[in-house]
């Protein structure tokens, strides 16, 4: 069993939302990352000024899986409002990722994380997870997981979070 695997077995016995973000500094958060589709990259500090959902996922993991759909209702409904979902893939092969993208399409930015970089400056405990982030950098809200129950929750605070970024402008 590989390393990335026994961290997610490990996270999952640890479900609660929010505990792991906690000792996160938040000047580590500036992550590069690499564009699936262009090789481009994209440097999570430009995307200042909007709300970032940013989910980390493999394609073994099946609650990744099931969470893809409901990304992709996010971005079509909230993207005009200023949010940005980026799907952090941490395959080892980055053909078993295609496969599954080519399965189940993400309609939002899917990027790669080479060395693994940005997953240990999130702290990242297991897989899924999400890190809603606000228009400052700051992580406003963290998630282990994905149930279809837990998609009311992380909606209400996207928009909650959309609503305060709207007030403030």
């Amino acid at each position: 069993m590989n390393k990335l695997r026994l961290i997610v077995i490990s996270g999952l016995l640890m479900i609660s939302q929010g505990v792991f973000a906690a000792g996160v500094n938040q000047e580590d958060l500036d992550c590069v990352l690499t564009k699936f589709d262009t090789s481009d990259q994209i440097i999570l500090s430009q995307l200042r000024g909007k709300v970032v959902y940013v989910d980390f996922w493999a394609s073994w993991c099946s609650p990744c899986a099931k969470s893809f759909p409901f990304l992709n209702e996010l971005q079509h409904e909230f993207g005009d409002r200023g949010l940005q979902i980026v799907g952090v893939n941490l395959d080892e092969k980055r053909g078993d990722a295609q496969e599954f993208l080519g399965k189940i399409p993400a309609h939002f930015q899917i990027a790669a994380d080479p060395g693994q970089k940005c997953a240990k400056s999130f702290g990242l405990k297991g897989m899924p997870s999400c890190f809603l982030v606000d228009k400052n950098g700051a992580i406003h809200h963290a998630h282990l997981g994905f149930r279809s129950s837990d998609a009311k929750e992380l909606r209400a605070k996207i928009e909650q979070m959309l609503e305060e970024e709207a007030s403030e402008s």
